[in-house]
């Protein structure tokens, strides 16, 4: 279905360093990125021009348009989010998305990584030593960081830092004019090579994803459609929130298939039991 044809790595950000070897060896397809279509349109993370839709929703456009622009109908793109993770709300967390579209074939497959490994911060720094001590938490030089006249609607904004010169001379810069200067990581995945790698496993997951044929039509992304919970414990054999199954469904023909004990294990520990753990 892919073999031979030409397929659109959406970004400005050098994501086809991560995604390409890996489409490339699995379908057997020829890698381009855009030329025309600038992704920043759709969002920035240094906050110039705001995400006005949620991340599947801008991750759509971005596909399309792209597509649209640069005449493509086999087309990838990801997009990142970052903040605190969605349950351990002490932490900061990188929630990488990626879609994967076949217009010929009415085909959108879909995946998600979310990583604690991240760099992802920011904060108002007064002096040099701060702003030094800053930099080294958030992995600098390997890392980019941007510097701020203010965290919301700045005056003046510096981008892609990566040297520690050039970041003390802006600091200076900034600080002779404003009372105080922002830093913030620079999460642009080019300059970020912990974001690359969160990148490269949402690919590898979207990979895989794609490759799953359905056992009844043989169209890819035979995806899970619904988890089911339920494991028995191993001591009182009363249901857990664990899971005992997981539900497969066809986009194309609807054809179902559960598979029980999708992580090779019949019952789950009493540790993890709300009648023998309450």
């Amino acid at each position: 279905m892919f073999t031979g044809r030409k397929l659109l790595i959406a970004t400005k950000h050098a994501k086809e360093s991560v995604i390409q070897p890996l489409f490339e060896k699995e379908f057997n397809v020829t890698c381009h990125t855009n030329t025309t279509f600038d992704t920043d349109i759709l969002g920035t993370f240094s906050g110039e021009i705001e995400r006005r839709f949620s991340i599947m929703e801008t991750l759509r456009k971005k596909c399309l348009l792209a597509a649209q622009e640069e005449k493509f109908d086999l087309i990838v793109a990801s997009e990142g989010s970052f903040g605190t993770h969605p349950t351990l709300f002490f932490a900061a967390a990188d929630d990488e998305f990626m879609l994967f579209l076949d217009l010929k074939n009415n085909i959108e497959i879909s995946s998600r990584e979310i990583s604690l490994e991240t760099n992802f911060s920011g904060e108002e720094v007064n002096t040099s030593n701060q702003l030094l001590a800053f930099a080294e938490k958030a992995l600098f030089p390997s890392h980019a960081l941007i510097l701020k006249s203010s965290e919301k609607n700045p005056e003046i904004i510096y981008k892609g830092i990566v040297q520690k010169e050039d970041l003390l001379n802006k600091f200076q810069e900034l600080k002779s004019k404003f009372s105080s200067v922002f830093i913030e990581t620079d999460m642009r995945a080019h300059l970020n090579p912990t974001r690359m790698q969160v990148i490269q496993k949402a690919t590898e997951k979207l990979v895989a994803k794609i490759k799953k044929a359905c056992p009844s039509c043989n169209f890819p992304g035979f995806d899970v459609e619904e988890i089911i919970k339920g494991l028995p414990c191993d001591n009182c054999g009363l249901p857990t929130k664990s899971t005992l199954a997981l539900k497969y469904s066809c986009k194309n023909c609807d054809f179902k298939q559960e598979q029980k004990f999708p992580n090779n294990k019949k019952f789950e520990e009493p540790t993890f039991c709300d009648y023998c753990n309450p």
